[in-house]
Order: structure tokens, then C-alpha cells, then sequence
């Protein structure tokens, strides 16, 4: 099989929307203000905004710094998107279908030894149809076309992946394998520089934890002296061996705890790199080298301690919960937004809904509860189709209950939403982004727009938002 790798890092760059002042004093605002003014055009409100706020702590009290974070916050709080990442999965295809017979005849051409420079733009511009940034390989295995979308470890960039995966049209499949994380392989090797190391040139030692999962530590001596002189690289070239050894997918879903050491340590088991997938078959691992089986299976229990404080944040009066994507949940909890800033970025929103529970009680309240969110759940699914939205778990509080969701096109799902919710008979429902620093969407009153209404260039209008002068997100 021959693989060409392409890992795309893209450095955000602004021309339009950069201002220049000279003023000393004023210097790091009017960075701030260019860098935001930038990312709000490149639709990367979430970026922008932490420029923002930067540029008011430099000059605090300027209006029309305090304008622009009221305007990214409220694009962030209803992400209504010029074009959702439904609608660029279904252009991406459509870009791939149509050159897909040029595609293969550059891999064709790869294999005689052209350069691979071609292929690389050729899938890099249809990719970024669909995603901002995306790592991916090519090849071709004899029988069939390749190409492998490469989670880079990240369970949450997974869920897009799939999603893009499943809507490959048949007539690409004819010819193309679509797969989402490296598959294992043996005799995989890397060459860095001058270094060429094999999955045979890693010791490995491996320990059994709990919950199916397990912890490595490896040994490569051939990558000592980068150790010490690159010490990212060498990570990297040992993390790309071991997803090529166990599988992307079965890396992610298993691997607990990840160490390097730079000598054998007496007394302890090592195994060769190459081996190790077997090994942790012997060990009763249970593995998993399908993607969307992995997520299906991947649902997670926590528990929290709830905050009695009716006027506190939403979710933090939680005490149980089940996700499929827990770095989401922690993210909002420690009022960050990594994840849901990659999402935003691709036309993506990360959200939940929100319900009081004040009309449930009895012996058969949990049961009751647990059946409305089921309820809300499928009445969901089946108006704005499974197409539009991804289901992660929800969670139950002193108050309220919540539904998260990854919704591929925002627009339907609230409609959804807010029908059932008026056949509810709850007082009030809402949805929340997740995200702490954003207000709150109003179901029961949402007012619908098809679009945003464009005030200004960085401005729209959304009717339904209850605005907020602090973080604390509840509606009256």
C-alpha cells in the first residue's frame, strides 16, 4: 500500500480588516481589535471574541469594543451560519465527484514517482469545502482508492469526520474507500530527516488499567538523539507508529496514559511495537477499528456535585449525567471552548436544551424524566432528520433537565424543539450553547429567521436573545 500523508495546520491571515495604529499606549488594543475584526470575516467568532476582550482590558469602557462583544457573543449564542456544515459536506462531495476520476489518475501518476505536491492541493482544496483544517491520507491498496481522514487522536473531531464519511455518495464508493482513522498495518515505518524507524525498532511496555483502557510507555533507541534535540517530533513519530500498530480508532477509544523513556528499565516486559496489537488482544481487551461503533459504544456516566444556587450557571445544578463527548462538557464547566470553537469554525453547533422539572415527582420521577428526554430525543430525530443532528447524552438536575446535541444544521433541530416543547405543557425551554460566556435562546418564544439580518458588516440582528451583562445565563 503506499500512503501520502498530509497533516494541514492552517495560520489564520487577514487583509481586509487590519488597522494599523502608531499610537504606543494603544497598541495591544488595536492588535486585538484587528485580530478580531479579522476572525469575525473568517466566521471564527469564538477566536475573535477572546480578542475582544483583550482589546477591553487595554482600554476598559470603550463602547465600541463593548459593541463587538456583544455581537459575537450573540452569533455565538444562535449560530445561524451563512452556510451549516450539512450544506458543506454535500459541496465537498459534490467538488469530489466531480474530479474524482482526476484524483486518480494524480495517484496513478504518484505511484510512478511524480510528485505528490499535486495530489496534496487537489484533496486540500475539496476537503476545505467541508472543514477548515483537516489531516488526511491518500493511497491506494491494488484493489481499491483511499482515503483516510485523520482524527489526530481527538475524539471530538471524530463526530464531523463520520458525519462526512456517511454522506460519501455511492458512485465514489465504487472506487474509494472512505475511512475515518488510520487502520492497523504491519510493517509500517516513518522517516524523519535521515531517521527511518519501524513499529520493529519500538519497545513497548503495556499495562492493563481499568474500564478496557490501558497505559504505554515506549522505547525507541533509535530516536534518543531526537529526544533530546526535538522532543515534539519524536513524540509525534512514536504516536503516528503506535496508530498505525493498534489502529487510530482502537488508539483513541484504549490508550489511558501515553510515556516515552529514553532507557530500558530492568525487571520490566517490553514487547515489540509491532506486536502489540496482539498482545492486548491476549490481555481480554476488547478492541474497536470501526469509528462510528466506537462513538455508538462510547457513552460515559459522571456524577456531580450540584449547586443548590438557583441563580448559578445552567448545568452546574447537575448531579448525573451520560456523554459521548466528555472534553465538551468539561470544556463548559471550566467556562472554556476549545471544542466548540473547532465546531463553530466548520458551520457547527454544540448545544443543549434546557427544561424545568418542577412538574415531575413521585416513586416513578427519575423513569418520567429519563422518558422526556427520550421523548424530546425522538421527536427531534424524526422532524429535522437524523441529517441535521447527533445526539452526545444529556443530563439531570435539581432543576433541569438538558439534551446535548451536535447539530449539523441548527436551524431545523430548534424547530423541532420548540414544537414539542409547546406540546409539552412546560412552563418554558431553551437552548444554550456550549459555551458559559453567551446568553440564552428562548424556545418557547423563539422567533424564527431564515437568516441573519445584516445591520452592519459584523452585525445581525437575532430577536430572540435574552441579553446579559454578566455570565449567568437563565431565563426569567
Amino acid at each position: 500500500m503506499c500512503l501520502f500523508v498530509f497533516s494541514a495546520v492552517y495560520f489564520i491571515t487577514v487583509s481586509s480588516f487590519f488597522f494599523f495604529f502608531f499610537q504606543a499606549e494603544d497598541g495591544i488594543r488595536d492588535f486585538c481589535l484587528s485580530r478580531g475584526l479579522g476572525d469575525v470575516y473568517k466566521r471564527q467568532e469564538g477566536l475573535a471574541l477572546k480578542y475582544f476582550e483583550k482589546a477591553l482590558e487595554a482600554r476598559p469602557g470603550d463602547k465600541d469594543t463593548e459593541e463587538f462583544i456583544e455581537d459575537c457573543r450573540n452569533r455565538l449564542a444562535l449560530p445561524w451560519f451563512e452556510k451549516n456544515f450539512r450544506k458543506r459536506t454535500q459541496d465537498a462531495w459534490i467538488a469530489f465527484q466531480r474530479e474524482e476520476e482526476t484524483l486518480r489518475l494524480l495517484v496513478d501518476a504518484r505511484k510512478q514517482g511524480d510528485e505528490s505536491e499535486k495530489i496534496i492541493a487537489r484533496f486540500d482544496k475539496i476537503l476545505k469545502n467541508a472543514f477548515t483544517d483537516v489531516a488526511f491520507e491518500v493511497g491506494f491498496d491494488g484493489k481499491k482508492y483511499q482515503l483516510t481522514l485523520i482524527p489526530e487522536g481527538d475524539k471530538s473531531k471524530l463526530f464531523p469526520l463520520i458525519y462526512f464519511q456517511n454522506h460519501a455518495p455511492a458512485a465514489v464508493l465504487e472506487c474509494w474507500d472512505i475511512w475515518v482513522g488510520r487502520q492497523a498495518s504491519q510493517g509500517f515505518d516513518l522517516q524523519i530527516d535521515k531517521v527511518r524507524v519501524s513499529t520493529e525498532d519500538v519497545m513497548v511496555r503495556v499495562e492493563k488499567t481499568s474500564n478496557n483502557s490501558i497505559s504505554l510507555t515506549l522505547y525507541c533507541e533509535k530516536l534518543i538523539p531526537l529526544l533530546h534535540e526535538n522532543e515534539n517530533k519524536a513524540w509525534w513519530i512514536l504516536s503516528s507508529l503506535t496508530d498505525q500498530a493498534l489502529g487510530e480508532i482502537n488508539a483513541i477509544a484504549l490508550i489511558e496514559s501515553f510515556d516515552v523513556e529514553e532507557y530500558l528499565r530492568k525487571g520490566k516486559d517490553y514487547v515489540s511495537l509491532s506486536d502489540l496489537l496482539q498482545v492486548i488482544k491476549n490481555m481480554g481487551i476488547v478492541l474497536c477499528s470501526d469509528a462510528e461503533e466506537y462513538l455508538e459504544n462510547s457513552y460515559q456516566t459522571y456524577e456531580m456535585e450540584p449547586v443548590e444556587d438557583t441563580d448559578a450557571d445552567w448545568r452546574l445544578d447537575t448531579y448525573i449525567g451520560t456523554t459521548r463527548l466528555p472534553a465538551i462538557i468539561q470544556d463548559y464547566l471550566m467556562n472554556e471552548s476549545r471544542v466548540v470553537d473547532e465546531y463553530h469554525a466548520d458551520g457547527i453547533a454544540a448545544g443543549f436544551l434546557i427544561y424545568p422539572l418542577n412538574s415531575f415527582s413521585g416513586d416513578e420521577r427519575a423513569k418520567e424524566i429519563l422518558d422526556m428526554r427520550d421523548a424530546l430525543e425522538e421527536a427531534i430525530a424524526e422532524a429535522a432528520g437524523e441529517d441535521a443532528v447527533t445526539f452526545l447524552g444529556g443530563a439531570t438536575g435539581l432543576y433541569c433537565g438538558y439534551l446535548d446535541f451536535i447539530a449539523w444544521d441548527i436551524s431545523p433541530v430548534l424547530e423541532a424543539a420548540e414544537d414539542f416543547f409547546r406540546k409539552s405543557g412546560l412552563d418554558w425551554a431553551a437552548f444554550h450553547s456550549f459555551r458559559r460566556d453567551v446568553s440564552t435562546v428562548k424556545l418557547l418564544s423563539l422567533i424564527h429567521i431564515s437568516e441573519p439580518t445584516r445591520q452592519a458588516e459584523i452585525s445581525y440582528a437575532v430577536f430572540c436573545l435574552k441579553k446579559k451583562n454578566t455570565t449567568k445565563q437563565k431565563v426569567q
